[in-house]
């Protein structure tokens, strides 16, 4: 994610810090690369102009000429006016009002509408929310099934819909349904066109005054840059839209559009989708994605997904193996398995402090199945003691799996690795760990 602005701002900086004492010279030299790497993020040109300024009036002053390291001090500066432009704090959803609440989801054809729909109804339904999907597209060919396949899919009730149905028709009607059916939430998933058109806009205006919805989100794709700007100011300007929801933010190489959107529209970024899986959805914490394009990770998030990702009850039991050293393999596939559940390796590695710049690491992602088919492999006694796998054992192991005695081999060493870890780690803590942390 932005990764290509994060590279130019992180050399731009480095060439800062690279300086003793910072001079006005110095600072405008570094702020003119700054520029340079927003412009070509594709950042709207007015928000350059406005964020360079701000950054210029505290960067050259007292707060950094006296610092006595000034070339952090103008990165903590650059940090604190991202977040400020990208609306400082995240903004929840609107549920107020009259029950039960709706939720109008608009946007252009290709989007990701729909697929949006169900992650946010699966978001709700982990706020203990009864969230109703409504399919008010009958123009496209199998939206409506597609929404119902989708519902399926996070558990959420559909909308009965059809076709010869018009979409102010099936709002209403669904709104009734809902009220009936005990839900607190509507999500209506409206059709889109291939551009903003009058036909488009009036359909809009007149679901939103039929259905009076409690919030209207904007869903846009991320990598459209300065596009997606000007689609967000017209969607405002005609139905006065509550937020945006950003899709394909995982390919969104520059940036310009999470940039830009709040201080073009005044409307904040309330959500990024961040990948295909019907849980890639994440609330927008503006502080957070500034701390990530500058390369400064994002522990709250990655905590975050950790707690939404791990068991309670099987923490607890896993806690207790550690303490005693019972780590076995079956405990080592479970971990790994829920360690996939949180997203790909490098998404959580760039969200540390530090370790976004380890480009060259590159993570197979077929690694955790290929461990999983070995442990699977298996007897149930070979994962609870492995120093029974002798070399007979190994090759049967590797055949049943489909690998390499090579790769039984280097699992059972990283195993190893971990317990030796685990042992370190119960007598003295981190301290006893020196280097080598990680076993692979």
């Amino acid at each position: 994610m932005f990764e290509n602005l994060t590279d130019k701002l992180s050399l731009a900086f480095k060439k800062l810090k690279g300086h003793g004492k910072l001079n006005e010279k110095n600072i405008e030299a570094g702020l003119k690369d700054v520029r340079l790497a927003l412009l070509e993020a594709d950042v709207h040109y007015k928000v350059v102009k406005e964020l360079i300024a701000s950054i210029r009036e505290r960067a050259i002053g007292q707060e950094v000429m006296d610092s006595l390291t000034p070339g952090q001090q103008v990165v903590k500066i650059v940090n604190e006016e991202l977040a400020q432009l990208m609306g400082s704090n995240h903004e929840e959803l609107c549920l107020t009002g009259s029950q039960p609440a709706v939720i109008m989801l608009v946007g252009l054809q290709g989007s990701g509408k729909t697929t949006t729909a169900g992650k946010l109804a699966g978001f709700l339904m982990g706020q203990h929310r009864k969230p109703y999907l409504v399919p008010a597209d009958p123009y496209r060919p199998a939206a409506i099934e597609q929404l119902k396949r989708i519902g399926n899919q996070v558990g959420a009730d559909v909308f009965a819909a059809t076709q010869d149905m018009d979409p102010v028709d099936i709002c209403r009607d669904a709104f009734q349904m809902a009220r009936q059916g005990g839900f607190d939430t509507i999500l209506i998933d409206t059709a889109g066109r291939l551009h903003v058109d009058e036909q488009l806009m009036a359909e809009l205006i007149r679901i939103k005054e039929t259905v009076h919805p409690s919030d209207i989100l904007l869903v846009s794709d991320a990598m459209t840059g300065q596009d997606a700007v000007n689609m967000a100011k017209a969607f405002n300007d005609a139905l006065d839209i509550g937020g945006v929801i950003l899709t394909k933010m995982e390919g969104d190489a520059r940036g310009g559009a999470a940039i830009s959107i709040k201080a073009i529209t005044s409307k904040p970024i309330k959500f990024i989708g961040v990948g295909e899986k019907l849980d890639a959805l994440e609330p927008f914490h503006p502080d957070r994605m500034a701390s990530r394009i500058l390369g400064m990770g994002d522990m709250l998030s990655l905590i975050e997904k950790a707690q939404m990702g791990f068991d309670e009850k099987q923490a607890r039991e896993l806690e207790k193996k550690l303490r005693s050293n019972q780590f076995t393999l079956e405990d080592f596939r479970d971990q790994m398995a829920q360690i996939r559940k949180m997203g790909s390796l490098e998404e959580l590695l760039a969200m540390i402090p530090g370790m976004g710049k380890l480009k060259q690491l590159k993570v197979d992602g077929d690694e955790f199945v290929r461990i999983t088919a070995i442990i699977d492999s298996m007897t149930v006694e070979e994962r609870r003691n492995h120093n029974i796998i002798n070399a007979s054992r190994r090759k049967r192991i590797a055949k049943g799996s489909g690998s390499t005695v090579q790769g039984v081999n280097q699992l059972l060493k990283n195993y190893i690795q971990v317990q030796k870890m685990i042992k370190k780690l119960n007598k003295g803590g981190l301290r006893t760990m020196g280097r080598g942390l990680l076993p692979f």
